[in-house]
């Protein structure tokens, strides 16, 4: 998908690549400066963000290398090809509490707790509605060939048979940038994502953010269509 999409920006005249990290950046409206770790410094008249997060994974052996395969974050995203099939989730935050609620609608579902303490009563009776068998032992690893899953392994050596886990992990920013001009940043059950109006403008004038790094959310879609306002919206500026 990106190289696809270079290919296709690449085809007007006035745009250039520089594959370089940049490492800071200062300014204001029209006048905004970016130096890369090769010591170069670009300037622009506007400034779009689009550097993305990564997630932090619990350190569960066997997770890291099913990521974006059998271990989830989304049913949206995902749900479909494990429907009806054996789903855990793994306890990280309140929001996986949710999550086992949302996803037993897509099959059989087990939440592990992985030592947390059990939820209150009244979470306790909406899993229970919805079916959600509740684990409270500790997650030791995950089996399964490569990147399939077929069995989550707990901390007292017993085994139990898993087609996928949903995992709700916390991100970071992949630069801090944002933080270096003054944006406003905002904090969600997964960490930090940057405020920006519904035209993708961040609290600092000329300064545009596009993608997970103002949602947390990890879909390709609404980075691409974040993209599309940011764009728009610093043109604008410039017209107008």
């Amino acid at each position: 998908m990106l190289a696809t999409a270079r290919a296709q920006v690449a085809a007007y005249p006035t745009t250039t690549f520089v594959n370089a990290k940049a490492t800071r950046a200062s300014g204001q409206p029209d006048g905004f400066s970016v130096e890369l770790e090769t010591g170069e410094t670009l300037a622009g008249r506007r400034l779009v963000l689009a550097f993305g997060i990564s997630d932090e994974l619990p350190d569960v052996p066997g997770i890291a290398e099913r990521w974006g395969n059998s271990v989830i974050h989304c049913p949206y995203c995902h749900g479909y090809e494990f429907s009806n099939q054996r789903l855990g989730v793994l306890y990280s935050s309140e929001k996986s509490l949710h999550q086992a609620m949302l996803i037993a609608e897509w099959g059989p579902t087990t939440l592990y707790l992985n030592g947390a303490p059990m939820p209150d009563s009244a979470t306790l009776a909406e899993l229970e509605k919805r079916k959600v068998a509740i684990e409270p032992a500790g997650v030791a690893a995950l089996h399964g060939d490569g990147t399939s899953l077929s069995a989550i392994e707990l901390a007292d050596g017993r085994l139990t048979t898993l087609d996928a886990l949903y995992i709700a992990p916390q991100n970071r920013l992949n630069s801090d940038i944002a933080k270096q001009l003054g944006c406003i940043m905002d904090t969600n059950p997964a960490g930090t994502v940057i405020r920006t109006s519904s035209m993708q403008e961040t609290s600092v004038p000329g300064v545009f953010a596009a993608g997970d790094i103002t949602r947390g959310a990890h879909s390709v879609t609404w980075a691409s269509s974040d993209g599309v306002t940011a764009g728009v919206s610093a043109h604008r500026s410039l017209v107008f």
